[in-house]
């Protein structure tokens, strides 16, 4: 069909409204004069609703959008004269999204040089804006290669994790985190939950083995009032209380396998049963479990069913014990010391070189969560502004064997002396702080093998202090 622009003047209209981009026109006081099908396309504004408004109707919080027409307008750009003036701003769509836009503006001006108004395109960028974010995002997360959320570590062995709760992240797949007691596996769940889609969404964290069986299905389910004795109520589980989100669940191994075959049917079915209740009711709820067993042990003991064990076994991140990533304990070290500081207002700097070079050869059965409490430990102990060997617990101070030094001890080491014999004493008439001061005395004059000169140097005060607190402590 041969297009007649001069026999149907609306053509010129119908063939901007087929375009992709939103095409529209202000007068000079910035109303709108004109808006294309595109432009309603785009926004959902539709034409009935724009003409006529001012250009900053879609101006949101942080959103200028068109307002910018009417400051060209009143001071108009010598590039949206004589040519084409290119913008990339965000405006507010109809239903409340931000929509980042580019487009193009160009004056329209009257024979006499006057400023009759402008006219303009436009394009949807968003998709394109929001996939780069996420791509920057995921390359800073990759930068910052010593945490991720709130796990902290620049071991290859951590690296690995970061790299896997980054990948289980970026999809809804069923997580599964395995490692020892202390490693940090809720911190990594709720790691992934944080910068997931399902981050804006509730984050629950069940611990199985703490709750007893009999209540276990209430907890998780639900229950309808009257469907045992005590449901007075009734009372949402955790999983429609997730809902949207994530619910992670520790110590599935702990579960029985009546309580298993019910999760599976959550699993597969995406619906769940409230105890008491005739009715299933949807759910949308990720689900990342984590134990420190050993399931295939407990499937081969028929305690753990082979079937869930696969359902929930999809992606497994593993978290490695302390002692596999020694390398990461100094960080560990400074980034509690940072919390604490501010959690017990004392201002600690850092940690002594022998007493870091103690931790680092100590075998940390407990993991991290054992890292964290000796610090804490340290902090309630420490005099000065550094942690020194006397204010970590003892079974970190005084090793009981080699073995829990993890090398054998070295040439030089001072031998194991006698108990040192002290006078009748009161301890119980001491402040705790005191009687910290009396146990770093202690445990420095058995180092020393009695030796005043040598534990006051370890303790780096002078002889005097030193033989005041001897005498002040009932030490003989």
């Amino acid at each position: 069909m041969e297009l007649d622009f001069q026999k149907d003047p609306t053509i010129l209209g119908r063939v901007m409204d087929a375009m992709a981009a939103g095409i529209f026109t202000v007068d000079v006081q910035g109303r709108f004069v004109a808006w294309s099908d595109g432009a309603e396309r785009i926004t959902g504004y539709p034409r009935s609703e724009v003409v006529g408004q001012p250009c900053n109707m879609l101006e949101g919080q942080n959103c200028k959008g068109f307002a910018t027409l009417k400051e060209m307008l009143d001071n108009p750009d010598p590039c949206a004269i004589d040519g084409v003036c290119s913008q990339e701003c965000k405006l507010l769509s109809r239903d409340g999204r931000e929509l980042y836009i580019h487009g193009n503006v160009r004056m329209l001006v009257e024979d006499d040089g006057k400023i009759a108004g402008a006219v303009g395109c436009f394009s949807d960028l968003t998709d394109f804006v929001l996939a780069n974010e996420k791509i920057t995002l995921l390359e800073e997360q990759t930068k910052q290669r010593d945490a991720f959320e709130r796990l902290v570590g620049r071991s290859a062995p951590m690296q690995e994790v970061f790299r896997r709760l980054r990948l289980a992240a970026q999809s809804d797949v069923t997580a599964y985190i395995s490692g020892e007691s202390g490693t940090g596996k809720e911190l990594a769940a709720c790691a992934i939950h944080s910068v997931s889609e399902r981050r804006g969404k509730p984050f629950i964290a069940v611990n199985c083995s703490a709750i007893p069986e009999t209540l276990l299905e209430s907890e998780l389910f639900g229950h309808v009032k009257g469907s045992f004795t005590g449901a007075t109520r009734d009372k949402v589980g955790v999983f429609q209380a997730a809902e949207g989100g994530t619910l992670f669940l520790d110590e599935i191994g702990d579960v029985s396998p009546l309580i298993q075959l019910k999760l599976l049917r959550v699993l597969q079915e995406r619906e769940i049963r409230r105890v008491g209740d005739d009715k299933a009711t949807k759910v949308d709820v990720r689900l990342v479990t984590a134990t420190n067993r050993d399931l295939m042990a407990l499937i081969k003991a028929g305690e753990f069913r082979e079937d869930f064990y696969y359902r929930i076994h999809v992606f497994e991140v593993h978290l490695p014990a302390l002692r596999e990533r020694k390398e990461d304990i100094p960080l560990l070290a400074d980034r509690f010391i940072e919390e604490l500081s501010q959690v017990h207002r004392h201002d600690v700097s850092g940690i002594a070189r022998d007493a870091l070079q103690r931790m680092m050869d100590y075998h940390w059965p407990g993991n991290v969560r054992e890292l964290r409490n000796a610090i804490e430990h340290a902090f309630v102990t420490v005099g000065g502004d550094v942690i020194t060997l006397f204010d970590l617990p003892s079974e970190i101070r005084v090793p009981r064997s080699e073995s829990d030094l993890g090398r054998p001890v070295a040439s030089g080491t001072p031998k194991k002396s006698t108990p040192l014999e002290t006078k009748p004493f009161d301890i119980a008439d001491l402040t705790p702080k005191q009687q910290a001061d009396r146990e770093k005395l202690l445990t420095a004059l058995k180092t020393t093998e009695g030796n005043k000169t040598a534990a006051a140097k370890l303790l780096g005060v002078s002889r005097v202090t030193m033989w005041k607190k001897v005498r002040k402590y009932g030490i003989d």
